[in-house]
């Protein structure tokens, strides 16, 4: 089904899939109000400043994510509480000041985190733009350990603000903006399974690169036959699943090694990183669907996504490099086949 709008308040566009997915965006008037946006929180704004409030809201809700942007313009105290079974991560965009996190400063570069059912304590900037991820807390922890082979409950504890540096915080800043306008330009392509598949892993690693400490320890020494092995089983999967949109992370799960063990496999054996090798893989599946479609019926967005290309203008960036054309070249290229 096509993504419709439902009606609201004034300012308000909330824009809902097939179930499978939900935007909300919001233009807000009262800080009360604006403390209402977020799907299944329960919270409550207070405004502190004197002025009057603008806010702005934008929020994508699919599968296990609920990404979102919040802005204000006045000092507000928000208290309340995320969703159970929840975590929240999120990175200032930009602020006006020092802010007042549960207890500790919350500065552009800080990295904040708040856990389903713990209470919310905070004070704002006056100027205060924010991006998030609220996610199932299973789900994120799950992918976590079988991808990254890290507990990462147990590395937050009970942080709120978690020790980052500025580059894993602009890094993390800088990501969740472009799916935000990734799925703002395309947000009906959140139908399709693979996509929203691929998307969210993307989401997962990004959060576990930044919460990362830094590690100065040497590389591991796995013996060149092991590596060899974990290419070759890699490789056979990927056979056995040709038509699929295979992930890191599927790879991680099905040969039982972390991200880091499976990057230096193939970049000993292959010297080529697997997000690379997988990327060619799938570049190559949506050109054999672009070379048997018609036309006339079939949309090249429709048919990355499926693929689990969620940033349509770097895939079509990706797709020209590796084939010397776009995608709509090699579309166009069927047509006197299809009109036969």
């Amino acid at each position: 089904m096509d993504a419709h709008t439902l009606a609201g308040r004034d300012g308000i566009t909330r824009t809902a899939g097939d179930d499978a997915y939900s935007v909300v965006h919001l233009d807000t008037r009262d800080a009360d109000d604006h403390a209402a946006c977020l799907q299944h929180w329960r919270q409550r704004y207070d405004q502190l400043s004197a002025g009057t409030f603008t806010g702005r809201f934008d929020e994508f809700w699919f599968d296990n994510v609920q990404v979102f942007r919040e802005r204000t313009n006045q000092v507000v105290h928000e208290i309340g509480m995320s969703w159970e079974g929840s975590r929240t991560i999120g990175v200032p965009v930009e602020i006006d000041g020092t802010g007042w996190y549960c207890g500790e400063t919350c500065e552009l570069d800080s990295i904040i985190t708040l856990k389903g059912g713990d209470d919310l304590d905070y004070r704002t900037p006056r100027l205060h733009d924010i991006v998030a991820v609220t996610t199932d807390i299973e789900a994120f922890t799950d992918y976590a350990f079988r991808v990254e082979h890290r507990d990462v409950e147990a590395e937050i504890g009970k942080r709120r603000i978690i020790p980052a540096t500025a580059d894993q915080a602009a890094t993390l800043r800088s990501f969740l903006l472009t799916v935000l306008a990734s799925l703002e330009a395309t947000p009906d392509l959140l139908r399709h399974p693979q996509m929203r598949k691929g998307l969210e892993q993307a989401i997962y690693a990004s959060i576990v690169a930044a919460i990362t400490p830094r590690d100065d320890t040497p590389r591991p020494a796995t013996p060149c036959r092991t590596r060899q092995l974990i290419v070759e089983r890699a490789r056979e999967y990927m056979r056995a699943h040709i038509d699929a949109p295979i992930t890191v992370a599927d790879l991680c799960t099905e040969l039982r090694v972390s991200r880091r063990t499976l990057q230096y496999s193939f970049q000993d054996i292959l010297n080529l990183n697997p997000v690379s090798f997988l990327r060619a893989l799938r570049l190559n599946g949506v050109r054999r669907e672009l070379k048997s479609a018609d036309p006339a019926s079939h949309q090249i967005a429709d048919i990355a996504a499926r693929w689990g290309f969620w940033h349509l203008s770097h895939f079509a960036s990706d797709y020209r490099a590796m084939f010397g054309e776009l995608p709509s070249e090699t579309l166009r290229q069927t047509a006197p086949a299809a009109l036969a």
